[in-house]
């Protein structure tokens, strides 16, 4: 294949591309699947599009792959009407394994334009009109798109659901994975001792998560959440976004930092944390100890194998028994090209762990005075869960 271009940051190699097409074409012929097909706006949750080309979908801008089993793909994407190029086996030097490029300019927000992706969709599944289609991150497709391919010219098709088919691949990182999440972990890992040391009285809340995100920048990151909440001793404040980082802090004020961002590639880890201006409190001290144990009882039970339903509903008891508040949100789950990724660890997950997936954990409560909760990353191993990030595991006070 033609060289990498030299604008790309931290691409994946090309072995580890060649790695997924095989894989996933495997189990199309297994399923007898003909073609794939599936579109992203984002590159927060977007990761379908990320994992099959190295590319991002960003910005709102939506970004469709058609992947066929036994020939290149097509991508389309934003750009001028009429675009259709057909790219040499080796490819440009930015898309790889990709033999035709289409463009249109279309946006979620004029509706008018919702039909016009899907028709070069169409175009490029020409010859898979009477096969079967594979929809890839339904729950992101717009209806738009999925209702006119099935009611045009590929009305005869046979339209299939494919996630958990790619989902049960992408959900088992590779070594080269692995080492690019680890980076992405040590840099939040900067971020956090970043944004700690910048906190201050006076300064607002805002300003700490900017000096978290322009950190991360410095090594590659091209994106993420960066939320963030204070609050005096003594009170329980959750995190937030950006829109409610007006906050000033104060002398004795507690904040509570969630660093949710990519790393160089793209590949997400998160990392969260509470710092005081003065003294931690013993209720603070007491609910911190607690949360390692309700942590630690959770790392027990991931294991490969184990069942994310059986975790959850183990982690409710031990919550019950021990007098705290059961969870009610996602407080584990796996992480990748999306921030949030399968597998979740709740009642209704069907996947089970496998070694080499990388879950986030963060057991998170309140209580009376206190937002209590800690945030990692862990691989999961033959030997139980591997930490990844290397922040210690306190509360941090300052002046």
């Amino acid at each position: 294949m033609a060289g990498e271009s030299e604008r790309l940051n931290a691409p994946i190699s090309t072995q580890e591309l060649e790695r997924r097409w095989n894989a996933v074409r495997k189990a199309m012929e297994a399923q007898r699947i003909d073609v794939l097909v599936m579109q992203n706006n984002n590159d927060f949750m977007g990761g379908y599009v990320k994992y099959f080309t190295d590319l991002p979908a960003t910005n709102g801008y939506a970004m469709s792959v058609v992947f066929p089993r036994d020939d290149g793909m097509t991508v389309i994407g934003q750009g001028p009407f009429g675009q259709d190029r057909q790219l040499p086996p080796e490819g440009d030097g930015l898309r790889r394994g990709v033999k035709r490029v289409m463009s249109s300019p279309s946006y979620a927000s004029a509706p008018f334009t919702k039909e016009i992706d899907a028709g070069l969709a169409e175009k490029a599944m020409a010859a898979y009109s009477g096969g079967t289609i594979g929809l890839v991150g339904t729950a992101s497709m717009p209806s738009a798109f999925v209702d006119y391919l099935r009611r045009g010219k590929l009305s005869n098709a046979k339209f299939v659901e494919a996630s958990d088919l790619v989902d049960d691949i992408k959900a088992i990182k590779s070594a080269e994975e692995v080492a690019i999440m680890r980076r992405t972990a040590l840099m939040q890992d900067k971020c956090m001792e970043a944004a700690f040391a910048a906190m201050a009285p006076g300064k607002k809340e805002i300003e700490i998560a900017a000096v978290a995100e322009q950190t991360g920048h410095l090594y590659g990151s091209e994106q993420g959440l960066f939320l963030c909440s204070s609050a005096p001793l003594g009170t329980a404040q959750m995190q937030a976004n950006r829109h409610l980082q007006n906050r000033t802090l104060a002398a004795g004020d507690a904040l509570a930092l969630l660093v949710e961002s990519n790393g160089a590639g793209g590949y997400y880890t998160e990392l969260g944390r509470t710092a005081v201006l003065g003294k931690v409190s013993q209720e603070m001290k007491d609910e911190f100890e607690f949360v390692m144990k309700a942590r630690n009882f959770t790392l027990n039970l991931m294991k490969p194998g184990a069942s994310c339903k059986d975790i959850w509903d183990a982690y409710n008891q031990f919550m019950r028994e021990n007098k705290h508040p059961e969870e009610q949100r996602l407080y584990c789950h796996g992480q990748g090209y999306d921030m949030v990724e399968r597998p979740l660890v709740r009642f209704d997950e069907p996947m089970k762990l496998k070694a080499n997936m990388v879950l986030s954990c963060h057991p998170t409560y309140t209580t009376s005075g206190a937002f209590n909760w800690a945030c990692d990353d862990y691989l999961i191993t033959d030997a139980g869960p591997e930490r990844i990030h290397a922040f210690p595991e306190i509360i941090t006070e300052i002046g």
